[in-house]
């Protein structure tokens, strides 16, 4: 118990070292930053969870990228490639899921 409450003081510690939003994914530092009104933390941050659960981290980056520029994710929605159609699959699959997570 002695070294559990430890670990947990130097944990919530080393917490208070990192700066806010240091240990933001790609996903949620693109949805801080777009100039979305209902894009709050607490969303951010939720719609980043489902991603880490729904998309590779490579998959993560591209769509981050579409958050300012949602020409791209047209490109590949409209691309006939092979790997942007599974791309584009499993993005709305990840909408959709975040959609009923995240309200």
């Amino acid at each position: 118990m002695k070294h559990f409450l430890t670990a947990a003081l130097c944990a919530g510690f080393l917490a208070t070292l990192v700066p806010a939003g240091a240990e933001a994914g790609a996903i949620e530092r693109a949805c801080r930053q777009s100039d979305r009104t209902a894009a709050t933390p607490g969303l951010c941050n939720c719609i980043q969870k489902v991603a880490n659960r729904s998309l590779t981290r490579s998959e993560r980056k591209t769509v981050s990228k579409w958050f300012s520029d949602p020409h791209k994710a047209q490109v590949v929605r409209q691309s006939s490639n092979r790997s942007d159609e599974r791309l584009w699959q499993r993005y709305k699959a990840f909408g959709d899921h975040a959609a009923r997570s995240c309200g």
